[in-house]
């Protein structure tokens, strides 16, 4: 316990270290005061006056003693706001009595540290959040993005996607966000893959059309993916009616979302091309008739090969997992380009044409992912020996 008259005596010490002790005890005893109102007014008084100590050290105490409270006076947080950089970078970061009106005023004219220590803060609004990414900082901007606990708006996260999403560790941070828009992530995920495609590494290890493929493909499992993530949020529409109306709703990428077991999406594009209730999508894709999904299809504006073709893939996938089991995957594609080898005469109708190209593709890729790992687990459980053949003498050269 510190009498008054004593504390007086240390406020008014000509040595800094007592003044300072002095000015963190009257904040302790402030926030903790549950006395008369004019002791409390006492107080108040003392602390304001420690706002004018020559001394940096009887300050930062100050500062110190009222930096993590809610009681703290605003008056005096506000002071402290515009005293030395090391104080004002704690208030700024620290003080939780400052409110977002504070702070935005300030933002447009805080230094690089200073506008860092705003970003440090335990609870930063949405609001708050865009003011300090309108400074136009990276390295802030960054650490805001990489913050799971601050929320920032769809609109502004889609900007950065835009604007800044050509920048590898921008357009890493924006991923990881679980927040991000649909669109926001598709159009990071077509930026990756044009970096990708100028990496110079990347072209002189993989042939030019090779890499293509590998590129188009990817892009559409992203872009069937993010939509069977979307289908179960309330902005699925949105986000398939965006993809229509920019015309990146094709046959191939019909086909991609059921080979690749995203049916959510696959059944949302169709409800939205055909302009019919997704639950009765649902109910035609789940056990309707050939000639009822024909007629669904068709009303999504499909041609008659594209329909048959999409049809019999539905049929199919009803029976086998696509989702997971790449062998049943690779059993349907096969399947299906054989029958429109001998459907067709292997003549293939120009309309089935890219689709037919994409088929290709996927019993090539399919292929090689249900062959992985075949042969060490057959070989681990037979004992019999590989069937090779006595080799045929090779008679001399005349």
């Amino acid at each position: 316990m510190v009498a008054y008259h004593e504390f007086v005596s240390l406020s008014q010490s000509a040595d800094s270290e007592e003044r300072g002790s002095a000015a963190h005890l009257s904040a302790l005893a402030y926030l903790n005061h549950f006395g008369p109102a004019d002791e409390q007014a006492a107080l108040y008084a003392a602390l304001i006056g420690f706002l004018d100590d020559p001394s940096v050290k009887v300050r930062a105490a100050l500062a110190y003693g009222l930096l993590h409270s809610t009681e703290a006076p605003r008056p005096i947080m506000l002071a402290l706001l515009q005293d030395s950089a090391i104080i004002a970078r704690a208030v700024l970061q620290y003080s939780p009595v400052l409110i977002d009106a504070d702070l935005i005023g300030l933002i447009k004219t805080l230094d690089l540290s200073m506008l860092v220590a705003v970003s440090q803060r335990t609870q930063i609004s949405p609001r708050l959040a865009a003011a300090i990414v309108a400074r136009g900082q990276e390295a802030v901007t960054l650490r805001l993005l990489r913050r799971r606990d601050v929320a920032l708006e769809g609109g502004l996260l889609s900007e950065l996607a835009e604007t800044r999403g050509g920048d590898a560790e921008m357009r890493g941070a924006l991923l990881a966000r679980s927040d991000l828009p649909a669109g926001a992530r598709l159009l990071l995920v077509q930026k990756a893959a044009e970096a990708l495609r100028g990496a110079r590494i990347v072209k002189g290890a993989v042939a030019e059309d090779r890499l293509s493929r590998v590129l188009r493909d990817s892009c559409d499992t992203a872009l069937s993916a993010i939509g069977e993530r979307e289908a179960v949020r309330t902005t699925a529409a949105a986000y398939v009616s965006d993809l229509i109306v920019t015309d990146r709703v094709s046959a191939r990428v019909l086909l991609h979302a059921v080979v690749t077991g995203h049916v959510m999406f696959f059944a949302d594009c169709l409800a939205e091309l055909a302009q019919t209730p997704r639950a009765k999508v649902f109910a035609l894709l789940e056990t309707g008739s050939r000639a009822a999904l024909n007629a669904l299809l068709a009303r999504c504006g499909l041609g008659e090969g594209v329909r048959n073709l999409l049809a019999r893939l539905v049929l199919h996938a009803r029976a086998t997992d696509l989702a997971d089991d790449a062998a049943a995957r690779h059993y349907v594609v096969t399947a299906l380009t054989e029958e429109l080898i001998a459907e067709h005469g292997g003549e293939i109708p120009e309309e089935l044409e890219e689709a037919f190209t994409y088929l290709s593709e996927q019993n090539i890729v399919l292929a090689r992912k249900a062959a992985r790992g075949v042969m060490a687990a057959f070989a681990a459980d037979t004992t019999t020996a590989l069937p090779v053949a006595e080799p045929r003498l090779a008679l001399p050269a005349a």
